[in-house]
């Protein structure tokens, strides 16, 4: 494992460490939560306590390259053009008295809004891509739309009413009930969107994600989209596409939306939502922060009352400078063109290490841009190669709604050597994984 050098900075006094990581543990347990507590001591004890690009470093001097964060870190860590903004605003003016107009909120928003599909032109910070499903999901209610119909194994967050929309029991039964009047149809079946659709009418608000990340790295039929919005108009549905995980360049295009069209084939239409969800690389990795976007006819009922949906926090200024200087980043560097081309060798290469295990071990590698799945044919594998790789200093995640899919999330920003090293470490894990499973 890659270690940090000897004269660095990050190098931990080793006396203090043992002592430390059992301090920190035990305010997990006593203060924060003792499953975490308990994943800790599982994953090695470790401690995070420094990253920077593609790399996290723990409290014994080693780096993880990280190729989970949840989607998080398209700019990677610490991000020098979205770091040194932050550290201007805070400078400056970090949080504002809400009572006068904030030029740094109203600056993010022009950022973005020329990189967001035609029309979709007013956008609402919050601080969390639930925040943003709640504001879609009140906004929709403003309209009258006040049943809700999401997909089989989409994931928009956790708090009430995203939750309403989150279809997976495991998380929604300890707190039923939840909103009423909902509807879960399968994802990628238009047909049977329609059928809901022709019952509920123009009541129905459609939430949907362009690829089911949580969900396993779903994949939708090419044209599932345009079809999903032609329905949507017909039936005066209001529509809310969730690229709180997909949007700004990870799947290799600025939006899931632009791109469904995969692989040459041609789709008909347009998809054309009232609301848009951003999050996750908004942030720059940096500060968190989230938003709602929408037309100008969806948004009319928070334009003309602006307390009609607040949050103390929201549009924050350092928020929105790490908002504009990510977008700025994203749009300067073509961020969007390289995870396209990095997205297509390493999905490449993933499935070149995987195909002796094809069919037996590993089920199906699938995604696009830098949004990878590794479906197992066992939940245990994902435990087991999730470990494995940790122990080889590399980092990814699982999936909330997928119990056995193995999701990879890199940066942008990872190089050839970093592609190589991931691509080893994975061949290493995979096959000690299969010689203890059999």
């Amino acid at each position: 494992m890659t270690t940090v050098p000897i004269d660095s900075p990050l190098r931990p006094d080793t006396d203090t460490m043992a002592d430390n990581r059992a301090h920190i543990t035990r305010l997990y347990r006593e203060r924060l939560s003792s499953g975490r507590a308990v994943m800790g001591t599982v994953l090695g004890g470790m401690l995070e306590t420094a990253s920077d690009g593609a790399w996290i470093f723990t409290d014994d001097g080693r780096r993880y390259l990280d190729f989970g964060g949840y989607g998080v870190f398209i700019l990677g860590h610490r991000h020098p053009a979205v770091t040194a903004a932050v550290h201007c605003q805070v400078d400056a003016h970090p949080l504002a008295s809400r009572v006068f107009l904030e030029p740094v909120a109203a600056r993010a928003a022009e950022a973005l809004t020329p990189h967001t599909p035609a029309g979709l032109d007013r956008v609402h910070f919050v601080n969390s891509g639930a925040e943003a499903t709640e504001a879609g999901l009140k906004l929709a209610r403003a309209h009258g739309h006040t049943a809700l119909v999401s997909m089989s194994s989409g994931y928009h967050g956790k708090t009430l009413g995203a939750l309403s929309a989150t279809a997976n029991t495991k998380y929604q039964e300890p707190f039923r009930p939840l909103l009423p009047d909902t509807e879960v149809v399968p994802y990628g079946d238009p047909g049977a969107l329609a059928a809901v659709l022709g019952l509920l009418g123009e009541r129905a608000c459609v939430i949907v994600e362009p690829v089911q990340g949580e969900g396993g790295v779903r994949i939708p039929p090419p044209g599932y989209l345009a079809e999903v919005s032609r329905l949507c108009r017909a039936y005066g549905a209001f529509l809310i596409v969730d690229e709180i995980q997909t949007g700004l360049g990870r799947l290799g295009s600025w939006w899931g939306l632009d791109g469904e069209g995969q692989k040459g084939v041609e789709v008909a239409g347009e998809v054309t939502p009232d609301v848009l969800l951003v999050g996750k690389g908004l942030s720059g990795g940096v500060v968190p922060v989230a938003a709602m976007v929408a037309t100008e006819a969806a948004y009319g009922p928070f334009s003309r009352d602006p307390y009609l949906h607040t949050s103390t926090f929201a549009a924050s200024p350092i928020a929105c400078a790490a908002a504009r200087a990510a977008v700025e980043a994203l749009d300067r560097e073509d961020v969007v063109a390289r995870a396209r081309g990095l997205g297509e060798r390493l999905r490449g290469g993933v499935q070149a290490v995987c195909a002796p295990y094809l069919g037996g071990l590993v089920q199906e590698v699938r995604g696009r841009g830098l949004l990878i799945g590794l479906e197992f044919s066992e939940e245990r594998a994902v435990g087991e190669l999730i470990l494995e790789l940790v122990g080889r200093g590399i980092l990814v995640n699982h999936s909330l709604n997928a119990s056995r899919v193995l999701r990879l999330t890199p940066p942008a920003i990872v190089g050839d050597d970093e592609v190589r090293l991931f691509l080893t470490s994975l061949a290493e894990s995979l096959h000690d994984v299969a010689r203890r499973m059999g």
